[in-house]
């Protein structure tokens, strides 16, 4: 048997050992999450929505065109705020790539 079967049967052992072990933790903390799930779901709720909007993209603009001619100093005002929220979720997310 060649070094490399032997490598390639080490790793197949290794990855199975590790999907054991993985499942293992799993299962012990399956009862610590409870009390995360309605956060999470909140979430899973939350990240629909926002590929919902990637996917739609011309009800949100619409709405916005609609709130500029309306309310011009309040659609300035959120337009703004979401500038900044936007630079900071990418300088944010940058500093955490590093």
């Amino acid at each position: 048997m060649g070094r490399l079967q032997m490598r390639r049967k080490e790793l197949l052992l290794r990855r199975e050992m590790l999907r054991l072990r993985s499942t293992e933790l799993r299962l012990s903390m399956a009862p610590h999450s409870v009390v995360l799930q309605h956060h999470l779901a909140q979430a899973d709720q939350l990240i629909a929505g926002l590929r919902w909007l990637r996917q739609h993209p011309a009800l949100p603009l619409a709405g916005g065109a609609l709130l500029l001619v309306l309310r011009p100093v309040r659609a300035l005002r959120w337009g703004v705020q979401l500038w900044s929220a936007w630079r900071l979720w990418t300088h944010g997310e940058r500093a955490l790539r590093r």
